[in-house]
């Protein structure tokens, strides 16, 4: 099995932990006392509340001296043990298993070069705080050595979450598809909502994003989006999201009446380096519209389903027909092996429509609007009232909540 490759720990990871801090409401530090506000050391502290912000620090810098230091050397035993593999001379003979070394390799090194850094920043932070609480109480000095202990922790958190992503396609990139219900228009508005949502989580991870594209119903709202997100563990990550996500209005009459409209999400894998070597009967596809029903226009939506399962995949974000065909059927592919893989079949033709039906089309969140605004995740039993954070793409709670009680 290769190595969990560390999260990213530039400027991307930064920005994104100072964007929760203040969504968060942390209170600001002053830059510095005034001379003349001083006076004794210890009763300013306290005003300030300054001694909280260095217990603070100084957890975190435990965690991290504790932590990384555990998994810097498994991380460096796992570096030396694939590179004692990739020095085997048969292993050249296998193609597919020298790419997967190799593939393990360069994740123990960044690793083991993200641990070191991580480590470095827990020691950066510890001195800066000895500093800021010598004779002069530099309050910039905390803020700073805050940040840094704040990153490190944000990045460590990362890291133990990406240890538990072991299935046979975490590692994948990941394309989000969101469809729109059968409410008619109020149902494509959530689903563009639900795809804004998206849009914003992967933007705040620095996610690499590549194709992107909406299907448009006759009202001219979203019937179909899909976005491509070409960033390892994207799928592991994002897994937990499939399923049906329900919107409730609430009603503040006195009947408490309640409006759902709902709009599903599917995650499938974006294999980024391999291709797919999965072959399915020609007989069990049924591809709409034809050749000849549409022509080779660019921007023609073409439709791909599994007779036999009912799973089905489209495309309309290439230039020709045969692009946004090939495009769909890579799609279903990767539904179909999912879809194998999890339910334990030998084959596509093994798959039930019914089981399918059962596991994939589950509600998974429901997002109350009204007097009491809350949305509940099903998969973890997680609940969080600030609903506007949430479409905002603040999901990451529910992420690692699924991604503890999947793998944890």
């Amino acid at each position: 099995m290769a190595t969990a490759a560390s999260p990213p720990a530039g400027p991307a990871a930064s920005s994104r932990a100072s964007a929760t801090r203040s969504r968060a409401g942390h209170v600001s530090l002053p830059a510095a006392l005034p001379a003349e506000g001083r006076g004794d050391s210890a009763t300013t502290c306290k005003e300030l509340g300054l001694y909280s912000w260095k217990r603070r620090i100084e957890d975190a810098v435990i965690r991290v001296e504790m932590t990384a230091s555990n998994a810097l050397k498994r991380e460096e035993a796992q570096r030396i043990k694939h590179e004692e593999v990739l020095q085997s001379r048969s292993l050249w003979n296998n193609p597919a298993k020298s790419h997967e070394a190799l593939s393990a390799l360069s994740d123990a090194i960044r690793a083991v070069d993200h641990l070191k850094d991580l480590l470095y920043k827990a020691e950066e932070a510890k001195l800066i705080s000895q500093l800021a609480g010598m004779d002069v109480i530099n309050g910039e000095l905390f803020k700073q050595a805050y940040d840094i202990s704040l990153d490190a922790s944000e990045f460590l958190d990362r890291y133990e979450m990406y240890k538990l992503l072991k299935g046979p396609y975490d590692k994948e990139g990941a394309c989000i598809i969101v469809t729109a219900g059968s409410e008619g228009v109020a149902s494509e508005l959530w689903a563009e909502k639900l795809f804004d949502m998206y849009t914003c989580w992967a933007r705040r991870q620095g996610c690499k994003e590549g194709l992107v594209e909406k299907t448009s119903s006759t009202s001219g709202h979203i019937q179909f989006a899909a976005m491509e997100i070409e960033s390892e563990y994207m799928f592991g990550i994002l897994s937990g999201e499939k399923g049906m996500h329900r919107m409730i209005n609430s009603s503040i009459d006195t009947y408490g009446t309640e409006e759902a409209i709902s709009a599903r999400v599917d995650i499938i894998p974006l294999f980024l380096d391999r291709s797919l070597n999965f072959q399915l009967d020609d007989n069990d596809l049924e591809i709409s519209p034809s050749l000849s029903e549409c022509g080779n226009r660019g921007g023609a939506t073409v439709r791909v389903q599994h007779i036999p399962s009912g799973v089905a995949a489209e495309s309309s974000g290439e230039r020709s027909y045969f692009a946004n065909k090939l495009k769909a059927m890579s799609r279903l592919k990767a539904k179909l092996l999912i879809v194998i893989t999890e339910l334990g079949l030998s084959g596509a033709k093994m798959i039930d429509k019914q089981a399918v039906e059962e596991k994939y089309y589950h509600q998974t969140r429901r997002y109350t609007f009204g007097p009491r605004k809350l949305v509940h995740d099903l998969n973890t039993g997680i609940q969080l009232s600030d609903l506007n954070l949430v479409l905002e793409g603040d999901i990451e709670p529910f992420i690692r909540g699924r991604i503890i009680s999947r793998h944890g």
